[in-house]
């Protein structure tokens, strides 16, 4: 089988959101997979999508504060910079993170670790609302 969902996740605040159950709750047919993949995609190239830690909301933060440190607003050299001075970091730390995960299904739910999850990396202060294209496929 073979489905496809637009999921639209709210605005939040720049920094690492775990979007794990919005996910699992944006796909009816999720529980009719008994094996199978989960191709999850963002429709933008100022947001990404990680896989990580599910527990601790300090490696959340700490991703973030080491993204802000590594790829600093700041830098003189940015040249795109009319959507604000956050626009252009947030690009690079897409291309650095990526838009697109694929994960394994099996029983009807996500075949997750025990402490993973499905992240949304926002790099905009205001990045308003996300989609992201999931398409699921198996048996």
């Amino acid at each position: 089988m073979w489905a496809q969902e637009e999921i639209e996740l709210a605005p939040r605040p720049r920094g690492f959101h775990l979007i794990t159950a919005e996910i699992a709750g944006g796909l009816p047919d999720l529980e009719r997979v008994d094996i199978g993949l989960l191709h999850l995609h963002i429709l933008h190239t100022s947001a990404s999508l990680a896989l990580n830690e599910n527990a601790s909301r300090d490696v959340r933060s700490d991703l973030e504060t080491w993204f802000s440190d590594a790829v600093r607003e700041d830098a003189p050299y940015w040249r795109h910079t009319l959507e604000g001075p956050d626009d252009m970091p947030a690009h690079v730390k897409s291309v650095l993170i990526g838009p697109s995960l694929t994960l394994p299904v099996a029983g009807g739910e996500l075949r997750l670790g025990t402490w993973q999850g499905v992240y949304l990396c926002e790099h905009r202060d205001h990045g308003g609302a996300r989609r992201i294209v999931a398409t699921l496929s198996g048996d």
